[in-house]
């Protein structure tokens, strides 16, 4: 069935030109009483067909940019204050940038409607960053850049997916193989399959590993990167997000569907991937092309937003409560004959940075789920007992005359912590003492500000009152390496820094100068891999080798090293998998268990066997699993 035909058949010749957008449906008409006055119109066709459909002025009837730019600044009240305005005119898109982009919306869209019917472009609004961001304003660069070729891309990926569009149920198989992440932490990456779809649920890599264990399984036959649909980002920590850009670079042009925080950041951790790789004199896996063919290839999501990826697949992303961006991704296989849920990491519990994971579903048969703390011996402690816990550690250190040396994952454990110490010191439990900010951290720290809608409540209400919780001066950049000589050099202080395990970046630096003094000391707030360097201190390694400048060093662990604080995870711990399992709606009918260590994972699924008597499995790698 061609719905396009369909669509302007119903409509009579005022449509000029249609196409797809992704799932949606973008008409362009050079009839201007229709473009005003013709929304019933498109509401009843939608009601019939179930998709979402957008109306549009064609080139040829829109206000010339230089006027409609006028209108617009004359139209947003000046307390918005924009920051840029940038037109695709190939979309009838005018997209406006300010830094409150509710005043710019109006109440009930009303300054969004008047500039619309003002003249005639489409306006979207995006919040400019709280702090600069050399990497959001690449991104949309990239974006609005490659306008003409993102149009075609999306109306291609459209095509594809109404290529056997039908409004009937049909029967199907469903399966489920494990390229990465089964019996293990790292290299998450699944391969789901229909008659009709093939598509990718993440594509990481396993930072702590070495050799062929490092990278998800391609080299297989149930994989073919010329069949590939569809990969779906559940966010973007390496392990999910860092194989991504090679995919691209062997020649996978479809879409990446994820939220447009995932998106940004996993570009920026992935430019850092490269950077890494450099400072180790190894070649990179990709280049910057292969990261901005990601960015162009993506199609972002908000929460709770339906969309086709497939003929057959319809996905629904939720909060995860993992870190910015992060979503579970409900998947509705064959108009509902299967409903999987992948949750990717979450956290069902409230932090500082984020509201919990969702637990309320239309319908589910199957759900995958981490396990990266899910030991019966995983229960975590009350945060705020973790955070009191760190308090004293540091306090400690201090009052010694030490160094605080925390490594931070950039995203997610690095904020939290930040928000923990900004109000230690607000509120005096903690001394009044330099906390210094090195790596990547201060640059997501930016895209956070530029996202609030996905932050907790109490963040997003900090922000839209001007309050930006991550410009506070109790914290210092690093952002050069005289300046973190003089760190080193420096006194008392607590340092955040990249990597979280210790695989290379700031965090190896300050751990080689810092690593002799036992009056320093090594907190770790995050999972360490196996094999990590931070594994092997944690498991006691008095001793290793570094390469400084091309030579190699010995160096010595002296400082005083204090084991995962583990209440302060972005991960579930065994209770918060438990809890979030009894309450989870509807029930699922098959509980299916990866991204975890051999032991944790077997061990939840049987305790989660023996509690609901739900079939759970622990698959393997390269083990398939028919769902349906």
């Amino acid at each position: 069935m061609d719905i396009l035909k369909t669509i302007t058949e119903k409509l009579g010749g005022k449509i000029k030109d249609c196409g797809f957008e992704g799932a949606n449906i973008v008409l362009y008409t050079d009839n201007e009483r229709f473009f005003r006055e013709g929304e019933s119109d498109i509401k009843k066709i939608v009601n019939e067909i179930k998709k979402r459909i957008e109306l549009r002025a064609d080139e040829s009837i829109l206000t010339p940019q230089e006027e409609t730019e006028k209108q617009i600044r004359k139209i947003v009240p000046s307390d918005a204050e924009l920051t840029n305005i940038i037109f695709e005119p190939q979309r009838s898109i005018v997209i406006i940038e300010a830094k409150r982009p509710g005043l710019v919306i109006g109440k009930m869209g009303s300054i969004l409607d008047e500039i619309k019917k003002t003249t005639l472009w489409n306006p979207q609004v995006q919040r400019s960053p709280g702090i600069k961001s050399q990497i959001v304003e690449n991104i949309r660069e990239v974006l609005y850049a490659n306008n003409n070729y993102r149009r075609k891309f999306l109306n291609d990926a459209g095509k594809k997916i109404y290529k056997e569009w039908t409004n009937e149920k049909a029967d199907l198989w469903v399966r489920l193989t494990f390229l990465g992440s089964a019996r293990q932490v790292g290299r998450s990456c699944l391969l789901l399959t229909t008659p009709n779809s093939r598509v990718l649920l993440d594509c990481g890599i396993d930072v702590s590993s070495q050799g062929e264990d490092k990278y998800p399984y391609f080299n297989i036959p149930e994989f073919d990167l010329n069949q590939l649909d569809a990969v779906i980002l559940s966010h973007a920590h390496i392990d999910h997000s860092g194989f991504l850009p090679y995919l691209y670079k062997m020649g996978y042009r479809g879409p990446t569907y994820m939220t447009a925080p995932t998106r940004d950041i996993a570009a920026l951790l992935a430019l850092d991937f490269i950077s890494v790789a450099y400072k180790q004199a190894e070649k990179p896996l990709f280049g910057s092309e292969d990261i901005k063919e990601m960015v162009k290839h993506s199609i972002c999501l908000n929460y709770n937003e339906v969309t086709d990826v497939t003929s057959d697949i319809r996905l629904t992303f939720y909060n995860a409560g993992h870190v910015l961006g992060s979503a579970m991704a409900h998947l509705n296989i064959g108009n509902g004959a299967h409903n999987l849920l992948y949750t990717g990491d979450y956290k069902y519990g409230k932090s500082r940075l984020l509201d919990p994971a969702i637990t309320m579903f239309p319908r589910l048969e199957s759900v995958i789920t981490e396990s990266t703390y899910g030991a019966k011996t995983d229960v975590l402690p009350p945060r705020i007992e973790a955070e009191g816990k760190l308090l004293e550690l540091i306090n400690k250190t201090i009052e010694r005359g030490g160094k605080v040396l925390i490594p931070e994952l950039g995203l997610g454990r690095a904020q939290e912590t930040m928000m923990i110490l900004e109000d230690a010191i607000e509120t005096g439990r903690m001394k009044d003492i330099p906390v210094y900010i090195d790596g990547m951290i201060w640059d997501i720290n930016a895209i956070h500000t530029a996202y609030p809608d996905f932050l907790s409540s109490n963040l997003k209400s900090m922000t839209f009152q001007d309050k930006n919780p991550f410009t506070s001066e109790v914290f210092s950049r690093v952002g050069s390496p005289q300046e973190r000589r003089k760190v080193i050099e420096g006194g008392p202080c607590v340092v955040l820094a990249t990597s979280g395990m210790l695989t290379g970046g700031a965090s190896v630096e300050y751990l080689r100068e810092f690593a002799g003094n036992e009056k320093n000391s090594l907190i770790f707030v995050c999972y360490q891999g196996a094999g990590s360097l931070g594994r092997q201190i944690q498991d006691g390694l008095k001793e290793t080798r570094m390469t400084v400048e091309g030579k190699e060093e010995r160096v010595k662990i002296n400082l005083e090293v204090h084991n995962t604080v583990y209440g302060l995870t972005a991960h579930a711990g065994r209770n918060e998998i438990m809890s979030f399992f009894s309450r989870i709606s509807p029930k699922p009918k098959r509980i299916i268990i990866n991204h975890g260590e051999v032991s944790k994972s077997l061990d939840l699924a049987s305790s989660l066997y023996k509690l609901h008597r739900i079939e759970t499995n622990v698959p393997r790698i390269l083990e398939t699993l028919k769902l349906r």
